[in-house]
């Protein structure tokens, strides 16, 4: 599903991005470019963010 429209991020590609390392939402819009153009996914980004991270431990 996608979180990002504006650049065709989904939420598997944030899942990838946590296991590559990424941990933060500043960290994953560079690596993903995810919340940075309208910035109306920001708040969906945050939430699969955490549940990626939390699926981590």
């Amino acid at each position: 599903m996608y979180v990002c429209i504006c650049n065709a991020v989904t939420e598997k590609d944030i899942h990838k991005a946590v296991r590559e390392g990424i941990s933060s939402l500043d960290q994953l819009s560079q690596a993903t470019s995810v919340s940075l153009r309208c910035g109306s996914c920001q708040s969906r980004a945050c939430q699969v963010l955490e549940s990626a991270l939390s699926n981590l431990k």
